[in-house]
């Protein structure tokens, strides 16, 4: 009988509460190895995303969706004493998240306000180059600094779906009663340095060729393409990466917020009763 009771009470309004549909457009980018600066619209790609939002209170909410885009980036840009190695790589990238959302003024007597967030993501990644010929190239099977080979047994491969912490924040401006528009910046903290396939030490390349091929050989070290660059293949040992900083990836765009009416309580018949003040 009490949960009975229970379902009469909370069910009712549960299915009345604020839901919203959130959806994103802007940039993506990255902060890694071959990318000097933490935060930078420089070599910047379209990014779009979609969220369910459900609002416990007037100033907490909880989101869960999905993000998508591509980073990149080039040594040719990289600050001078990096341009002579001649990487680049690019990748799409594919995240599902689960986001706490806080937002410091009650939007249904202000026009705007500061918010924040952080969570846990999911997502997918697989770097990959162009060769001499512009033939797309994946990074991963080529153990460009010897990952997974038995010569390097301290070098293990990397997973190309991982676990990331998003957090950040912005502005929101209430339209409407129904819609809000943001702008938001959102950082994801990696727990790998290999989004960009560059991390840690060149490997012998005779190693690298038996076991790999030519092309690993190639791609692992591009220096000689490069008009005036050294021919030389690097000495095994000798720095490519800086391996003591994770690699970094971050959203950057317009966030509009949409109300939801929910069908669901209205064949229910509960779409009769008044409905609280909208929260966003």
């Amino acid at each position: 009988m009490k949960k009975l009771v229970f379902l009469v009470l909370f069910v009712p309004s549960f299915l009345q509460a604020q839901w919203h549909l959130d959806l994103f457009g802007g940039f993506a980018n990255y902060y890694g190895d071959l990318q000097g600066q933490p935060f930078t619209l420089s070599q910047a790609k379209l990014a779009f995303g979609a969220q369910l939002q459900y609002d416990l209170t007037p100033h907490f909410a909880l989101l869960s969706g999905f993000n998508a885009g591509s980073v990149g980036a080039s040594d040719r840009y990289n600050k001078p004493s990096l341009q002579a190695m001649n990487l680049s790589f690019q990748t799409n990238l594919f995240e599902w998240n689960f986001i706490g959302e806080y937002t410091l003024l009650d939007l249904r007597d202000n026009w705007f306000s500061p918010y924040a967030f952080a969570g846990l993501a999911v997502y997918h990644f697989n770097p990959y180059a162009f060769d001499t010929l512009g033939n797309k190239v994946y990074l991963k099977p080529l153990s460009t600094e010897g990952e997974g080979l038995s010569q390097y047994p301290g070098v293990k491969p990397y997973n190309l779906t991982q676990l990331a912490i998003p957090f950040g924040g912005g502005v929101k401006f209430r339209v409407t009663d129904g819609i809000v528009v943001a702008y938001e910046i959102g950082f994801r903290k990696l727990f790998t340095d290999y989004l960009d396939d560059v991390s840690n030490r060149y490997v012998d390349p005779a190693i690298l060729l038996a076991d790999k091929g030519p092309l690993a050989v190639e791609m692992s070290y591009r220096g000689n393409e490069v008009k005036g660059g050294d021919p030389n293949y690097p000495a095994p040992g000798s720095l490519r990466g800086s391996p003591k900083n994770k690699d970094w990836y971050y959203f950057s765009g317009i966030k509009v917020s949409i109300s939801l009416d929910n069908p669901i309580t209205r064949r229910l018949g509960y779409g009769i009763m008044p409905c609280p003040k909208k929260v966003y």
